[in-house]
Formats: C-alpha cells, sequence, structure tokens
C-alpha cells in the first residue's frame, strides 16, 4: 500500500507503481472529475493538481505521487460553495458538453495560483495542452479573464439547506434556455442567480 493525499485527505491506495494517477483517482477512489480522454495526456480532460501543479493524471504513474498532496476537481470550493474558478466557468458558461471543463478548471486553477494576474500570453500558454473539441474557447478565456479579475459572481453557493435561502446558483436548477438559444445574455444569468 502507498499513501497519497487527495484533497487534504490521506489515503492508502494498492502500490502498483504502473498504474496511473487517473486510474487510481476514478476506479479506486471513486472520484470521476478528472475525465479520460486521449490516454496520452495531450487532452488535459485528466488535468488534476500535484502539489499545486496542473498535472495530467493519464500519464502520471502513481508512485510518482506517493505522499505528495493531489487536488482534483472534487477538491475545489469549500463547503459547497464553488471556488472564484468554477463560479467564473459558470457564469461565462464556458462549457459545452463539459467533459474538458474539470481539466479546464484545474489548469486555471495552477495558473491563477502561481500569476494572479496573467497576461493573454500566459494565460493561452497555461490552457497548452487542455483542449476543448467543442469550441468554447472564447467563453474559457472569458472565464479565465473574469476568474483573475475576482469577477462579481464568484462564490456561487453550489449546495444548501432547504430550509435556508441562500442565494446563488443551486446544483439541479436549471436555466429556462439552452445558452444559444437566449438572447438575452443577462437576463438569463440575472435568473440563475447572483
Amino acid at each position: 500500500m502507498t499513501t497519497v493525499v487527495v484533497n487534504g485527505d490521506a489515503r492508502e491506495v494498492v502500490d502498483e507503481p504502473v498504474r496511473s494517477l487517473l486510474h487510481v483517482l476514478r476506479e479506486e477512489l471513486g472520484l470521476t472529475g478528472a475525465k479520460y480522454g486521449c490516454g496520452e495526456g495531450a487532452c488535459g480532460a485528466c488535468t488534476v493538481l500535484v502539489d499545486g501543479v496542473a498535472a495530467k493524471a493519464c500519464v502520471t504513474p502513481l508512485a510518482d505521487v506517493s505522499g505528495r498532496a493531489v487536488t482534483t476537481i472534487e477538491g475545489l470550493g469549500n463547503g459547497g460553495t464553488l471556488d472564484a474558478v468554477q463560479a467564473a466557468f459558470l457564469t461565462e458558461r464556458a462549457f459545452q458538453c463539459g467533459y474538458c471543463t474539470p481539466g479546464m478548471v484545474m489548469a486555471v486553477s495552477a495558473l491563477l495560483a502561481g500569476t494572479a494576474s496573467p497576461t493573454e500570453d500566459e494565460i493561452e500558454s497555461g490552457l497548452d495542452g487542455n483542449i476543448c473539441r467543442c469550441g468554447t474557447n472564447a467563453r474559457i478565456l472569458n472565464a479565465v479573464r473574469r476568474a483573475a479579475s475576482g469577477g462579481p459572481r464568484a462564490g456561487f453557493v453550489a449546495t444548501a439547506p432547504p430550509d435556508r435561502d441562500t442565494p446563488g446558483m443551486q446544483l439541479g436548477q436549471a436555466a429556462a434556455a439552452p445558452w444559444d438559444l437566449t438572447r438575452d445574455d443577462e437576463a438569463l444569468v440575472d435568473r440563475l442567480g447572483d
């Protein structure tokens, strides 16, 4: 057995150094946010943080993370509240199918942890190796800019007790119409919550 610290919790996993971190996260620990895309570290769908640095989990051997801190998309936020990057992606609707989104969010989190106010070149460099096949690149870049600027919608509440009137986006709340069929984007965002 080997110990990996995942989202702040020390986890004992079977010590098979040839297994990828992605396999351990998804199959052994049940953390399915990191996605299997290419299996070669080229698409970024499996991006997680290892000691705060973006890493492609599909090509990261388990032996390389023994005793190190691994953060997955499930480990962002605090007590059900989305962190600034997650909130910015939601506000900018920086996804379509959503498959790449966890990896994108993790890459942006690593970028902003190292560079609070990145230039356009630094943003592009920070996202190099993360691919959105749906083509939402412009919205993804807007989300990065919003998160870097501390946009006004940071801190959406992801869950709340049913007896509490908590402002923000609630899980399971659906938009009145798909983003691309809405004429007034600001009105849609207002309907989704502040």
